[in-house]
């Protein structure tokens, strides 16, 4: 696993942060439902439960396979979540007797299809930063506005790797070149993310070292048009980075290596083609080299030292690479 590196070179700030249901809280922000179909959609919040957790405990209370289930978003379970949830509507009055001490049901509406992975829009944070000096809180302040501004190197955080990550990234590449036998479909699946976005995090770092204190974009990048799934490398980069790239409306790519996924060509397919890995069954995919983070509010309270930031990625980001923007430092390796 690689070192973490950030725009800014401000000295580190020395406050604490600790994932837990009090001092992490996080809120999906949800596609638009239609209100009506074949399908529930449960608000639902939870503590101490991640989103594996939360569908193997509807399967057993509602007495249904787990694949019936669906749903937009992985969740952490050291945190205080909200998301939602879809289950088929001929289980609405067993939705209704549901109980779990850990799971609360906020509100449902209808919606015509199964969720799946990624229908969100992103993802609403309230994160608390502990022993902070009242000095420092004009100085994260002034930080996470300039992320904003300039953009967040969209790194997979170190939750993506699990607690084992150098162990877990051995394992799936022994899985993936067949010298290891991995029967958990779960467990493989998660371990080939892990590599996946490991490829990533190596060339954002690169990419970040062939400039100060921006993203450069090189002729052949693929850029995704901002909040859609259209890629396309700019005939024009030069009229495309004066455009729409000040603008926030496309934004440069990086790998996630596998199957049909777009690759760059030209001057960037030569860095790109170093963090490939063509042995990669599972599908590829194209990852925001960079994200914006929106509705930024800070508060402090000078007697318990306590800096609540609250503020809203896209979804797939991570909260704690903000934090570490903030702080100029990785908070686990």
């Amino acid at each position: 696993m690689i070192k973490r590196e950030f725009f800014q070179k401000h000295k580190s700030l020395d406050f604490k942060f600790y994932q837990n249901v009090d001092d992490f809280v996080v809120e999906e922000v949800p596609i638009k439902f239609t209100g009506k179909g074949n399908f529930i959609i449960a608000k639902i919040k939870k503590e101490r439960l991640g989103t594996w957790d939360l569908m193997e405990a509807l399967s057993k209370g509602l007495k249904i396979y787990e694949n019936e289930l669906g749903y937009a978003g992985l969740k952490d379970k050291n945190a205080t979540t909200t998301q939602y949830i879809s289950i088929p509507r001929k289980y609405a009055k067993d939705l209704k007797n549901f109980r779990h001490p850990r799971i609360k049901i906020l509100e449902t509406t209808l919606h015509k299809e199964k969720l799946n992975i990624g229908d969100l829009i992103g993802n609403k944070f309230e994160i608390n930063l502990h022993e902070v000096k009242q000095e420092d809180v004009g100085k994260i302040e002034k930080y996470i506005n300039q992320v904003a501004k300039k953009g967040m190197l969209n790194y997979f955080g170190y939750q993506r790797f699990g607690h084992d990550g150098a162990e877990n990234l051995e394992k799936a590449k022994k899985y993936i070149y067949g010298d290891l036998t991995i029967k958990d479909r779960k467990l493989s699946k998660m371990l080939v993310a892990a590599y996946q976005s490991d490829f990533f995090n190596k060339w954002l770092v690169e990419r970040l070292n062939m400039s100060d204190e921006s993203f450069e974009a090189l002729d052949g990048d693929v850029f995704r048009v901002y909040e859609t799934d259209r890629f396309f490398t700019p005939k024009n980069l030069t009229e495309a980075m004066e455009k729409d790239f000040k603008a926030k409306k496309i934004v440069p790519s990086g790998l996630l290596p596998g199957r049909k996924a777009f690759r760059a060509i030209g001057k960037a397919k030569e860095i790109e083609e170093k963090y490939d890995d063509t042995y990669i069954q599972e599908k590829g995919y194209r990852r925001d080299a960079l994200v914006y983070p929106t509705n930024i509010n800070i508060k402090y309270n000078k007697e318990t030292q306590k800096c609540k930031v609250r503020f809203t990625l896209p979804k797939g980001s991570y909260a704690t690479v903000l934090i570490e923007n903030i702080a100029n430092r990785n908070l686990k390796a």
